[in-house]
């Protein structure tokens, strides 16, 4: 069975892991080695990242590694930010996971 790994900063370092998935803390600098080495684990099969982390070229490289590994990468709204997530952005992830292309009404 494939791994959850969550990577948040250090602040949020408590909250996925009460429930029992990895959690993993990093500082937008460690962010994208932190990535490399989660994802270079064929146990892994979903990452999520605290938006947080994610910043100007963080952005690119993480589309980037969506595209090269067979998992899913998936950047989760800070718990300050506004919860409002892009229909786009769902829609890739849907389509991602069933392999078809989906209309949300």
């Amino acid at each position: 069975m494939k791994q959850i790994v969550v990577v948040t900063p250090a602040d949020a370092r408590h909250g996925f892991a009460l429930a029992g998935v990895r959690q993993l803390t990093a500082t937008p600098a460690q962010v994208m080695t932190t990535l490399q080495e989660i994802t270079s684990d064929v146990r892994t099969g979903l990452v999520m990242v605290d938006a947080r982390l994610v910043a100007g070229p963080a952005q690119q490289q993480i589309r980037e590694l969506e595209g090269r590994w067979p998992g899913l990468c998936i950047v989760l709204p800070a718990p300050e930010m506004a919860a409002r997530v892009e229909e786009d952005y769902v829609l890739a992830l849907i389509r991602r996971a069933i392999g078809y292309q989906v209309r949300l009404s």
